[in-house]
């Protein structure tokens, strides 16, 4: 079997690797093992040593760009980790024949249930309470049932269709904007309605971006839409962080416009330890970390172990194939 030369840079799979790490030896599999904090930018990828020898990579949110694509001239296939690919000159990978592969529809559950968390927390006041008890104060915070306020998902995809479902168990009134047609029967089944993004904007008390990073969803909500929001919205974004303007919407939780915002991504990441953000009460930050499950994560490890092995030996291969050979 001829030695594959690999990059390894997604850090779920980097964590996870004694794990499979028999398997790549098996397969005659030599992998590069960068150190990341969160992902690639295209500085980092030009600068990898012995980038133009790799045959594939398993990859997180790295920046493949036609420059390194062009650099990593013997690339065959890029496995992207999970399922969003917008960091991936897609396109121009396709002009090479290189192959660019994800897990769709993997982390449905994990990030629905963050959605959910985020609500629970701004409407029992469960963080803030918290940390006013450990400050030795006894106040008791307002806060306000789910079935009091109305629910806006931007995106119904399959993470926004999941969202809709679980707030409804709530009794949430939900209503959703996408800018493709949702057919009636899912509209029925989730007991929701569709609407116009400005609608949505106006007459949501609670927010939620679910949609791709695209250049039609790049800024989508800016001063503009802020502006089209009632005063005391809360805004929740587990999606992409560019989807948002980050100034405006800091903006806008200054001039309380937001009564608060639950953050999992940013437009820039790792969230700079300067950013205003840090520092507000009314913002519960996370780090980009809402896929986090044991069972989900170990799904997309082996998928994309698959994915990657199928393209660079060129053969269909199941799990147990891999582990057998």
């Amino acid at each position: 079997m001829n030695k594959k030369k690999i990059l390894l840079s997604a850090p779920y799979l980097q964590l996870a690797l004694n794990n499979y790490q028999q398997i790549f030896n098996n397969w005659n599999i030599e992998y590069i093992l960068p150190n990341i904090i969160e992902r690639m930018e295209e500085k980092d990828l030009l600068e990898l040593e012995n980038i133009e020898n790799i045959d594939g990579t398993i990859c997180g949110d790295d920046k493949f760009t036609k420059k390194v694509i062009d650099k990593a001239n013997n690339l065959k296939v890029i496995v992207k980790w999970g399922t969003g690919i917008d960091s991936i000159d897609k396109d121009y990978a396709a002009t090479k024949g290189i192959k660019v592969i994800n897990t769709p529809d993997a982390f449905i559950v994990p990030v629905s249930d963050t959605v959910l968390g985020f609500i629970l927390n701004f409407a029992r006041s469960i963080i803030s309470s918290d940390k006013l008890m450990k400050e030795g104060k006894w106040s008791k915070l307002r806060g306000f049932t789910l079935e009091e306020k109305k629910l806006g998902i931007i995106g119904l995809g399959k993470i926004g269709k999941e969202v809709a479902r679980k707030a409804r168990a709530f009794n949430m009134e939900v209503i959703a904007n996408d800018t493709a047609e949702i057919p009636e029967t899912i509209i029925n089944e989730l007991g929701i309605k569709m609407v116009s993004l400005n609608e949505l904007l106006t007459t949501s008390d609670i927010i939620t971006t679910n949609c791709d990073l695209n250049p039609t969803s790049y800024h989508l909500l800016d001063e503009e839409q802020f502006n089209l929001m009632k005063k005391g919205t809360y805004l929740i974004n587990t999606a992409r962080g560019p989807i948002i303007n980050e100034k405006a919407m800091t903006k806008a939780l200054e001039n309380e416009k937001l009564a608060g915002v639950g953050l999992d991504v940013y437009e820039h990441e790792p969230l700079p330890v300067n950013s205003p953000l840090r520092k507000m009460g009314k913002a519960i930050l996370a780090s980009h970390n809402s896929n986090n499950s044991p069972k989900y994560w170990d799904y997309v490890h082996k998928n994309s172990i698959i994915e990657l092995l199928s393209n660079l030996f060129d053969k269909t291969l199941s799990w147990e194939d891999i582990i057998n050979v």
